[in-house]
């Protein structure tokens, strides 16, 4: 979708269109067209003799003229003078662009005009024709009219007020992931607006200092003062909101209220939470504001070059901010955008959050591995060569990126091996685990991720019990082949109980989602894309739950030796590995066809009277003992 403008003035000839048009270039930087210029030698010929152009004459030139409309139209905006007197001229003018086009009619006395012709020298069209012109022209009810015997100048500052070249896509927080976000749109040829808050001797000049230090940023708007900054975009208004999420998204959504019209979309690209992007759906429904919440994955590196992005909310809202979204998100093996309409209210930011989720084991994962090779003797340099070879089989942005940390060097030593070890969060593993509780869905390996971390942040007391315990990992020797058959292995139940999780969510809150498509553009663009990523696109398309899908059956089959292998060497010698240990008992719970949870349900009835149902009775009744 082009949002750049054509400006058509017209008027007959003698009202002055050629020297507002420049007069208009100039002060806009739109490039300038004169209509005459375009006339086939034919018309022009006949004009010189003295005979007006009837209909047929002109078809061509409109069409001419159409056609240059459309093209500067992938470029930029532009200035087109041209008579345009009938309806039907201008119907041929406006064909395939109305949208985009804003007419200005310069009008004047048949008197004015005469006398202005007459002044004229070496032009085809002589003052005779201009009676024929004037009987000509029917008025057009979509311009703006002015009267020509005002200055040029007072001319040129009314159509500058009725065209005022508005931003068409506002961004509110430059930090890392805005800037990244705001070059993206910039680099695609989009008007935009930024703002960022100015706080007096600590935060002052952001939007103005980001603007001049990046070329594709030359024509964008910078704004410290929110006012000014929501009057510079086109209504409807399309403002995306790049800061902290949680209480300061409700305080900036507070502030610009005030200042927004009905119909004004407001697009949240912070990592929020689901349910709150629900409340703030209908709280801003409730003022005619929409609300669309947007999932973006891909760091900063992805903001800027592509990232994969999810958003939620009513699809027809969804579609008026869709170009840009689309044309700023990765691509995908087809070059299609990695970036699709998820489902209604939150889902945009549960699918993110799940992906964070994912993303945390994944990671684990990856650090669990680097822990089974280093206890084994290997250097980061040595782990970092047997985890390039994998890339064959088991290639990931996370494997990558593991590689280039394990090679980092700090002078003589390896930087990972200075990095305290004490993992952060932010709180989306901790609301994966939440949501995967409340959903009932066993999400085991993310609440496991989100625990080792948890764990990794008591550095003192783990200190403390390390020399109380006296337990040491001991030194052995596993082959790096069941390594990687372990860590493939653990990767698809992390990837089965994500998906899960997503489609009991959308079952739940009755969002119509297509894991298939969530897959595909979580092939590019963002933290957990993978070649099983891509593999999983196929999967997805015939059943929601990949391990009922033969291929992924004889994946499982053929690794789970393995992963038996390595993680009983590893509890056996000490070494601590969660989440591939939580892999293996997850899938054991899972391919259990008795298990032991009649014990539990016979524990509930005897002290809540909870009832239970037997295996003698297909009728599903409930019974209860007094045991």
């Amino acid at each position: 979708m082009n949002l750049n403008s054509v400006i058509f003035i017209m008027g007959v000839s003698g009202s002055g269109k050629s020297t507002i048009g420049k007069l208009l270039s100039e002060k806009t930087n739109m490039p300038f067209f004169d209509g005459d210029d375009f006339h086939p030698q034919s018309n022009i010929d006949k004009m010189t003799n003295g005979l007006p152009l009837n209909d047929e004459d002109r078809k061509e030139w409109l069409l001419t003229l159409n056609e240059l409309a459309k093209k500067q139209l992938q470029l930029n905006s532009c200035i087109i003078v041209c008579s345009a007197l009938k309806d039907s001229y201008r119907e041929i003018l406006n064909a395939d662009i109305q949208n985009c086009v804003k007419w200005v009619h310069l009008k004047g006395s048949f008197d004015l005009i005469s006398q202005r012709m007459k002044k004229r020298e070496d032009h085809f069209m002589g003052a005779n024709m201009l009676e024929s012109q004037f009987n000509t022209l029917e008025h057009p009810l979509n311009a703006l009219d002015i009267n020509i015997s005002f200055k040029p100048s007072e001319i040129v500052k009314s159509i500058m007020k009725f065209i005022e070249v508005k931003s068409e896509f506002g961004l509110f927080g430059l930090g890392v992931m805005g800037k990244s976000l705001s070059r993206n749109l910039a680099q695609r040829g989009f008007r935009l607006s930024i703002f960022n808050r100015e706080v007096k001797g600590v935060e002052e000049d952001v939007a103005i200092n980001f603007k001049s230090k990046y070329n594709e940023l030359h024509n964008a708007q910078p704004f410290s003062d929110i006012k000014a900054f929501v009057n510079s975009l086109q209504i409807p208004r399309r403002i995306m909101l790049m800061v902290n999420a949680g209480e300061t998204t409700d305080i900036v959504i507070e502030d610009l209220i005030p200042l927004l019209s009905e119909g004004d979309i407001l697009i949240d690209g912070g990592n929020s939470n689901y349910l709150k992007t629900k409340e703030r759906y209908d709280y801003l429904n409730s003022k005619n504001i929409h609300f669309i919440g947007v999932g973006v994955s891909g760091g900063e590196e992805g903001a800027l070059n592509g990232p994969s992005i999810m958003p939620g909310g009513n699809k027809e809202i969804y579609n008026l901010v869709k170009p840009y979204l689309e044309n700023i998100a990765a691509k995908d093996a087809n070059n299609l955008p990695c970036c699709s309409y998820i489902g209604e209210e939150g889902s945009g930011h549960f699918v993110k959050m799940v992906h964070n989720g994912i993303e945390y084991v994944e990671m684990q994962l990856l650090a669990e591995v680097y822990t089974i090779f280093k206890t084994m003797g290997k250097n980061p340099d040595e782990i970092a060569d047997i985890l390039e070879s994998w890339r064959v089989k088991a290639d990931s942005y996370l494997l990558g990126i593991t590689i280039d940390i394990l090679r980092k060097k700090d002078g003589d030593e390896w930087l990972v091996d200075k990095i305290v070890d004490k993992a952060g969060n932010k709180g989306t593993g901790n609301w994966t685990t939440i949501a995967t509780a409340k959903l009932g869905a066993p999400s085991t390996l993310i609440a496991s991720a989100l625990f080792a971390r948890y764990i990794s942040f008591y550095k003192e007391e783990r200190l403390l019990a390390s020399k109380n315990f006296n337990i040491k990992p001991s030194v052995f020797n596993i082959d790096s082949d069941d390594v990687l058959k372990a860590y493939q292995f653990a990767r698809i139940i992390n990837h089965y109980q994500g998906l899960k999780l997503i489609s009991e969510a959308g079952k739940a809150y009755k969002w119509n989602l297509n894991l298939s498509e969530i897959a595909r553009i979580w092939t590019n663009g963002c933290i957990i894309k993978s070649d099983f990523m891509i593999e999983l696109i196929s999967v997805l398309k015939e059943d929601d739950n990949i391990l009922k899908h033969n291929s992924i059956i004889d994946q499982i089959k053929f690794l789970k030796p393995s992963v038996n292998k390595v993680v009983s060497q590893c509890i056996l010698n000490e070494l601590t590995v969660p989440c591939l240990s939580e892999s293996v008992n997850f899938l054991n719970n899972y391919i259990t066809g008795r298990s032991s949870a009649n014990i539990i349900q016979a524990q509930r009835d005897y002290f809540g009277a909870h009832t239970y149902q037997r295996t003698d009775d297909a009728s599903g009744k409930f019974y209860h003992t007094n045991w």
